[in-house]
């Protein structure tokens, strides 16, 4: 019997899960606010109650309509429903995860994050990829292997759900810091220092959240980092670029044609790091270039020119 599967939102991604799922047999109901046209296998719907009898529901929507989209399911879900979310987002100073948002504003409790080098062309596609699925729960597990793995996506899992989404959220933001130094003609060894201790300097915060430092250097981190440097075009990257071209935000966001998260996660986690006293270079120079107040050349020398210690 097919499984019946729901996702929220009809962006890159929720399109691209829509379509791995029905590609895998499954019973498939897309939600948006507005109706769309979509593939054959996949059932529209603009009312959130469609999500009702659903057993499995991705959620797909930035993390700035977390908080009122999962107060939407919170009203049409119960303790039986599966919910795994895949956002590079978090909100607040508080570092709060979607994980989090779910838990507090719905009654499910068996809920995941996934996360890792997958995007949203190469899984709507149906091109060889992996994924990271943040959970305590095997039964979710298995039931995101069955909706949308396969031989063409090997899905991974660990328990340390807050280290897979910290690390995912850390990799949107680098990856605009990388597609930009790509664009200047940064050395490949430029590109690993930023990309390495970018990862070092998020799980320092990430361990006063209780995540482990493994999951940074892992499929979650580390691994979807180097999938971005070896050019699999995901939006970060596009916008790095654009940016690095002389664009402003907007007009770089409006070429790119998807919402990027990056500038405000960052945000979030320099202002975590700064109440528990933690160094964070990178995140702080990329706010100090996202808000105009120093330029990409003389944020890649200070980073470069900064003490060195030990690794």
């Amino acid at each position: 019997m097919s499984l019946r599967v729901g996702v929220v939102g009809a962006g890159g991604f929720g399109r691209a899960l829509a379509l791995a799922s029905a590609r895998n047999g499954q019973d498939v109901v897309l939600w948006s606010r507005e109706k769309r046209e979509l593939s054959d296998g996949i059932r529209p719907s603009t009312d959130i109650t469609s999500m009702r009898d659903r057993e499995l529901i991705f959620v797909a929507v930035p993390a700035r309509h977390a908080v009122p989209m999962a107060e939407q399911l919170g009203e049409v879900v119960d303790g039986r429903h599966l919910m795994v979310h895949i956002s590079r987002g978090l909100i607040g100073g508080e570092l709060q995860t979607l994980t989090k948002v779910i838990r507090e504003r719905t009654v499910c409790r068996r809920i995941g994050a996934l996360a890792g080098p997958l995007v949203a062309d190469a899984l709507a596609e149906g091109r060889p990829s992996g994924a990271i699925l943040g959970t305590g729960f095997s039964e979710l597990t298995e039931m995101v292997r069955d909706a949308i793995g396969g031989s063409d996506l090997r899905i991974y899992d660990t328990k340390d759900v807050i280290g897979v989404e910290l690390a995912s959220a850390t990799v949107g933001f680098l990856t605009v810091i990388l597609g930009y130094a790509q664009e200047l003609g940064a050395e490949p060894g430029t590109l690993a220092v930023v990309a390495t201790r970018g990862m070092v300097e998020i799980s320092r915060v990430g361990r006063t959240l209780g995540a482990e430092e493994s999951t940074f250097m892992g499929l979650a981190g580390l691994g979807d980092l180097i999938a971005a440097v070896a050019g699999d075009e995901r939006p970060e990257l596009r916008l790095g670029r654009a940016l690095a071209r002389g664009n402003n935000l907007q007009t770089a966001i409006g070429e790119v044609g998807a919402y990027v998260e990056g500038f405000e996660v960052a945000k979030h986690l320099l202002e975590h790091a700064r109440r528990h006293d933690l160094e964070t270079p990178i995140s702080s120079t990329f706010v100090a270039v996202s808000e105009g107040r120093m330029t990409p050349n003389d944020a890649i020398q200070a980073l470069m020119e900064r003490r060195v210690g030990t690794e």
